[in-house]
C-alpha cells in the first residue's frame, strides 16, 4: 500500500514514507532492527539534555508480557494492535533530574524521542503506530510506575501488514487518504492565528 504524502513542497523521503498503519504483520522484528529503533529514540534532543525517556517493551514472543501491556490498550486498539510483534509504552520522567524542579517539556522531549524512533523504523522499513487510547491508571499499576513518571503513549512496532485482515470499519480508515493542515492554517507572525507571509503564495 503505497501512503507516502503528497506534500506542497519537498520533504525527505523516509518523513514522506513514515504513516500510521492498522494492519501489521506478525512477522517477528529482528533484535538488531529494534536494537536501532530504540538507539534512534536516544539522540533525541532534550532540554538540559535530560533525556526524559523510558519505553517498556514486550514482545508476542512473550505471550504473558505482551498480553499484560495490550490490556492497558483501549478496547479499540486492542483489535488491530494484539497482530503487531511488539508493544511498548513511552513514559516521561516529570522532574529535572539536576534540580528536581518540574520539567514542563517532558512530554514534548519524550514525543521528540518517539519520532526518532519512527524515522529509524521507517529507514529499516518498520512502521509504528502511536496511541493515546490505553488505561493510564492500570498501566501505571501493572508496571509500578513511581511517582514523578507518567505514561504518554502507547505504541505498535513492526512490518506492515494485511489490511484484509481488518474489520470493515478499520480498513476503511486504512485505506482512506493522508491529510494535513495547510501551512496557512498553522504558521503564524505578527500576533496569534495571523497567517505569516512567509507561507503565502
Amino acid at each position: 500500500m503505497d501512503k507516502a504524502a503528497q506534500t506542497r513542497y519537498p520533504i525527505h523521503d523516509l518523513l514522506r514514507q513514515r504513516w500510521s498503519p492498522l494492519a501489521f504483520s506478525a512477522r517477528l522484528v529482528e533484535p538488531e532492527k529494534l536494537h536501532s529503533v530504540l538507539e534512534a529514540a536516544s539522540w533525541a534532543a532534550s532540554s538540559f539534555n535530560e533525556q526524559p525517556w523510558s519505553f517498556i517493551v514486550a514482545t508476542s514472543e512473550n505471550k504473558v508480557e505482551f498480553e499484560r501491556l495490550l490490556s492497558c490498550l483501549a478496547e479499540g486498539n486492542q483489535e488491530w494492535a494484539r497482530n503487531a510483534p511488539i508493544l511498548m509504552l513511552s513514559v516521561a520522567k516529570l522532574n529535572f533530574e539536576y534540580n528536581g524542579v518540574e520539567n514542563r517539556h517532558a512530554f514534548h522531549d519524550v514525543g521528540a524521542a518517539s519520532t526518532t524512533l519512527a524515522i529509524q523504523a521507517a529507514a529499516l522499513g518498520l512502521l509504528i503506530h502511536q496511541m493515546a487510547g490505553f488505561d493510564v491508571p492500570k498501566a501505571k499499576e501493572i508496571y509500578r510506575i513511581p511517582e514523578g513518571y507518567e505514561p504518554v503513549a502507547a505504541i505498535a512496532l513492526g512490518y506492515f501488514g494485511d489490511p484484509q485482515t481488518l474489520s470493515e470499519k478499520l480498513q476503511q480508515r486504512e485505506n482512506a487518504s493522508r491529510k494535513r493542515k495547510p501551512l496557512e492554517e498553522f504558521v503564524f507572525s505578527g500576533s496569534w492565528n495571523q497567517t505569516s507571509p512567509l507561507v503565502t503564495n
